[in-house]
Order: structure tokens, then C-alpha cells, then sequence
């Protein structure tokens, strides 16, 4: 069997593969775990070289899905906290996270807009960008270093990890176009790139979940069923907005996509870590989605 062929059998089964080996090896994951951040930060750029003002395709409906992303995440919060803070935060961060920068890649291997997602995919970072240390600081960490001081750390670690790239980007587009439209010619890579920090993101998740004594158990169910829900409604609420626009595959690609490994990353460091449960089984339930999306449609190409 060639490479080729090879690389094409086993895509589609990437993304649990990847997941299995993060339950796995989720010992020796802490060695490597602190790569998170600078693959957050690669995959970004690789995004970000794709756009160009052409690619640009800004409509009504990405104010409709960030309305649902933004609003609906702070709305779940205020519902969910007087009932349990821990769910209500790890519930926030499954809506409120931005979308995964693999989402322009799958959206491309399941026939939706590449363009469309990538667009939603920057204005959905910006937005976190600038709205996680404030809401982070008001709902996770505030309560223990102080607002103003929580709102400082937030936003010095975030925003050069989401604009960063951005910026780099422009500079290259800039001063080292050769450079810049290599990047752009192999966006494939992200998935690739994604699929080793997933595996680091489930890794450090399960062995994080582990040291947790027997009786948050009940919790972490809740957590994980709670991720669960809102990933399918998420899913279907992003089919529905991308469908009165034309576009189904990329309205439930940017809406039901999340970039779980800054979600998880935001979780442990900022928020309670027992939240992170709920992003963590995120993991599972939007790459379980989408690799039957993708089984599924590679088998219709086929037939």
C-alpha cells in the first residue's frame, strides 16, 4: 500500500486514534503538556495565512452564531450557577470557547465553505480574545486574586496567544509573502497539528480527572453529560443558522467545532479545574460527530 493511499485510509480515523492514545499514555503526557500553548498558537497562524480580504465572507449570520456562542455561553452561566458553580463553568466554556482552528480543514473534507469558517473562526477568536478576561475574572479567578489583578494575568497570557498570530500573519503577508503563502498552501497541517494536541489536551485531561478523589465522580458525570447536550445543540443550532444562509456543513462546523484545547487550557488554569470535565468530554463528543461526519461522507463519495 502507498503512503497516499495509507494517509487517505486513516484520516478519518485520526481524531479517535489520537483520542484513545491520549487515554492511553495519559502518564507521560505532563512531559509534553506544556507544547498546548504553542500549538494552539501554530495551528492559529496556519489559519490565519489562509484568509485574505477576498476570502472575507461577512454576513448576517456570523452575528447569529456569535450571539449563540457569546451570549448563549453567559446566559447558560447566570441559569446553571445558582444551581452548581463547577457545572455552571464548565458548561460556559463548551458554548463560549471559539472555534477549532482544524474546523476551515474538516468543513473542507466534508464539502462546506473553507472561507466561511475560517472567516466565523477569527472573528470567533477576537471575540474571546478581548471578552475572557473580563467574564474569566468576573466568573473564575476574581474571587481569588482580585478582579483588576485577575482581569491583568487573564489578559496578558490570552491575547498574545489569540492576537499573536494574527499579527504574524499580517507581518509575513507583509515583509515575507514567500513565507506567507507557503504556510497557506498546506492547511492541512492543522489537522495534523490538531490531532497531536488533542491527544496532549485528553492525556493531561484523564490524568488530571484521575487524581480526583471518588466522590466527584457524580460531578464530572454531570459535567460530561452537560457537554454532551450543548455539543449536539450547538451542532444543530449552527445547521439551522447555516442553512437560511445557504450553507448548512459550515454553520455547524463554526458553531459546533470548538477549539477544546484552549477551552480545557483556559479551564485548568483560570476557572476550577474540576470544570474542565465538561470541555474534556467535549473532546470526545464533537470529534465522535465529526468522525462520522467524515466516515459518512468519504463512503457517499465512494458509492
Amino acid at each position: 500500500m502507498s503512503f497516499a493511499k495509507f494517509k487517505k485510509l486513516i484520516k478519518p480515523w485520526m481524531l479517535p486514534i489520537a483520542m484513545l492514545l491520549g487515554v492511553v499514555l495519559h502518564e507521560y503526557i505532563g512531559y509534553v503538556a506544556f507544547l498546548s500553548r504553542y500549538l494552539i498558537f501554530i495551528m492559529l497562524l496556519i489559519t490565519y495565512c489562509r484568509l485574505k480580504a477576498s476570502d472575507f465572507h461577512v454576513g448576517t449570520y456570523i452575528g447569529w452564531l456569535l450571539l449563540v456562542q457569546i451570549v448563549g455561553a453567559v446566559a447558560l452561566y447566570f441559569l446553571l450557577a445558582p444551581l452548581d458553580p463547577v457545572v455552571a463553568q464548565g458548561i460556559f466554556i463548551c458554548v463560549f470557547c471559539p472555534t477549532a482552528t482544524a474546523a476551515p480543514v474538516i468543513t473542507g473534507m466534508l464539502g462546506g465553505s473553507v472561507a466561511k469558517v475560517a472567516t466565523y473562526s477569527l472573528f470567533s477568536h477576537l471575540s474571546v480574545a478581548f471578552l475572557t478576561p473580563p467574564i474569566l475574572s468576573y466568573i473564575g479567578a476574581g474571587a481569588h486574586i482580585g478582579f483588576m489583578d485577575s482581569l491583568m494575568a487573564i489578559a496578558i497570557n490570552v491575547l498574545p496567544l489569540i492576537l499573536g498570530p494574527l499579527v504574524v500573519a499580517l507581518l509575513l503577508e507583509r515583509f515575507a509573502p514567500r513565507a506567507h503563502d507557503a504556510i497557506s498552501t498546506h492547511q492541512g497541517l492543522s489537522f495534523y497539528i490538531w490531532a497531536v494536541a488533542l491527544l496532549i489536551v485528553v492525556g493531561n485531561s484523564v490524568s488530571f480527572l484521575m487524581r480526583e478523589p471518588a466522590s466527584e465522580i457524580p460531578n464530572m458525570c454531570i459535567l460530561a453529560l452537560g457537554a454532551f447536550v450543548v455539543c449536539v445543540l450547538q451542532f444543530w443550532l449552527g445547521r439551522k443558522i447555516g442553512r437560511r444562509y445557504g450553507d448548512p456543513i459550515s454553520g455547524a462546523q463554526s458553531l459546533g467545532q470548538k477549539n477544546t484545547v484552549l477551552a480545557i487550557w483556559l479551564t485548568i488554569t483560570y476557572m476550577n479545574p474540576l470544570a474542565s470535565a465538561a470541555p474534556a468530554a467535549y473532546v470526545a463528543w464533537h470529534n465522535i460527530v465529526n468522525s462520522w461526519q467524515i466516515i459518512r461522507h468519504e463512503k457517499a463519495k465512494t458509492a
